[in-house]
């Protein structure tokens, strides 16, 4: 329930914050909170979250932001103490850390928003956990920049580790129910002791890797609808496999995964880019008896940016 918390709106409050030169950005506790539903007996919701929250980014874009897992405020003295004890184990803190490349965003300029790709690693009871999302930022003042969450997120017990202590909770207050998946809202504000913020240089042009002429940057975007399923990091397979390195490779052969449909083992594919545009386009019509689901992604233009991001990744 932790995992993206605190996760996805302080990083991606702090790519918008780093966008200004040679500034060091303070959370504003005060005015930033971490929020988060449950439903018990399977009718009654209740709203509870946190206020303890504490961070900062430095001008060369090290994020480090802590949440106090002892803010806890339920609106029940009691089951805060509880959650205190049995779900965070007394752990008092949640640590994010990240690094935010300067060079990629744009100052924003007042009244400007825009939508912030994250990634960090957050470090709750004693697990690291890499977490990536999207969160829409804006500039409300020149020293002064408002993160919130683009969508709801929807977090597991399980993900996060807490399952026997929402289990103790249930005990304790003998109810039939706590649901296991939360929905979560961030805001976060930061702010900076600079009056008048300078705006970085204009961002350079998306990447083209080699032939593929796509747009990187659209490209990762156009990835979210693969996630489910593949990564573009070596060596870390799902349901299906790793991307990493793919172009160029024949199909049915990525090191350390066997789930493979029989239909693409004997298919005998090199991704060539020709082919991997066949592939991406109609899975189910390229490779006859293909296991994978995806129905297939019918713009010409997002495959081109979805080949240049694997690329780039690779």
């Amino acid at each position: 329930m932790i995992r993206n918390l605190v996760s996805a709106g302080v990083i991606a409050l702090v790519g918008i914050a780093g966008a200004a030169n040679a500034e060091t950005w303070t959370l504003d506790g005060d005015a930033s909170r971490v929020s988060f539903g449950s439903i018990k007996k399977d009718k009654v919701g209740e709203a509870h979250g946190f206020s303890g929250l504490s961070g900062t980014v430095s001008d060369d874009g090290a994020v480090q932001v802590t949440i106090d897992l002892n803010s806890v405020e339920t609106n029940i003295d009691i089951r805060n103490e509880r959650m205190i004890e049995h779900v965070f184990k007394g752990a008092g803190e949640a640590a994010i850390a990240a690094q935010v490349d300067m060079d990629e965003l744009n100052g924003l300029a007042v009244g400007a928003s825009t939508l912030v790709d994250v990634e960090g690693v957050l470090s709750f009871l004693g697990t690291d956990i890499e977490i990536e999302t999207e969160m829409f930022a804006m500039r409300v003042a020149e020293n002064r920049v408002l993160v919130t969450t683009n969508d709801l997120i929807f977090l597991s017990t399980e993900e996060a580790g807490i399952t026997a202590g929402i289990d103790k909770l249930m005990e304790l207050a003998k109810l039939p129910g706590i649901t296991r998946t939360a929905p979560v809202t961030l805001r976060f504000v930061f702010t900076s002791d600079v009056k008048k913020a300078e705006a970085a240089p204009a961002a350079a042009p998306a990447t083209q890797v080699a032939a593929v002429t796509g747009d990187v940057k659209a490209g990762k975007k156009a990835f979210r609808k693969c996630k489910a399923c593949h990564t573009v990091k070596a060596g870390k397979h799902k349901t299906g496999p790793s991307l990493h390195g793919i172009i160029g490779q024949p199909a049915a052969a990525v090191e350390g995964f066997d789930k493979y449909s029989k239909a693409l083992t004997s298919a005998e594919i090199v991704w060539t880019e020709e082919a991997l545009r066949a592939f991406l386009a109609d899975p189910k019509g390229a490779v006859k008896g293909t296991s994978m689901s995806f129905r297939g992604v019918k713009k010409a233009e997002d495959i081109d940016d979805l080949l240049a991001y694997i690329a780039s990744e690779s």
